[in-house]
């Protein structure tokens, strides 16, 4: 029989340090909040899950956003060109007159205007785990455009995607 141990942590800034070398794409999610009013927020994890039924997931915590997804079920998960640095910055709680956010309503849902890909989505169920909750829906309407995002890497923003590997 083996003895019960506590199971180790990596160290939070080494974990920091290390998911950081995981490249993604840029993602605003946008909701319509219980009174109807916008909001957004720059995400850092959005998953696609399956693809029958489509079905993606995001990482939000506590605060306007999430109260938002749960208060109507419903989100949009909107992907940013390559020139959408400021966008992120603004919707990364660093709010920037700049940055002057442009929506449509799609789906009754806020996309913006110049994302390269959009998804409304379901929500299906929530699952909270420490101080976030992931929160897993499946996608009502998408669609997308030919260009080049911006991507997040090493803590710093890149343009593009870089150059295919298998062509």
């Amino acid at each position: 029989m083996r003895a019960e141990t506590e199971m180790q942590r990596a160290n939070p800034a080494s974990f920091r340090e290390a998911a950081s070398r995981f490249a993604t794409g840029v993602a605003v999610l946008t909701a319509l909040d219980e009174h109807g009013r916008i909001c957004g927020m720059t995400a850092n994890s959005f998953v696609t899950v399956s693809l029958s039924p489509p079905t993606v997931l995001v990482s939000v915590m506590p605060g306007r956003m999430h109260r938002a997804i749960s208060a109507t079920g419903r989100y949009c998960v909107n992907v940013l060109p390559d020139h959408g640095r400021d966008l992120s910055r603004h919707f990364a709680s660093q709010p920037n007159a700049g940055a002057d956010p442009d929506y449509e309503i799609v789906d009754g849902l806020p996309r913006l205007f110049g994302c390269i890909a959009y998804f409304a989505c379901e929500v299906t169920r929530h699952v909270d785990v420490s101080d976030h909750t992931l929160i897993i829906a499946e996608v009502s309407a998408c669609d997308h455009r030919d260009t080049t995002p911006l991507v997040f890497f090493s803590s710093r923003y890149h343009r593009g995607a870089g150059v295919p590997v298998d062509r």
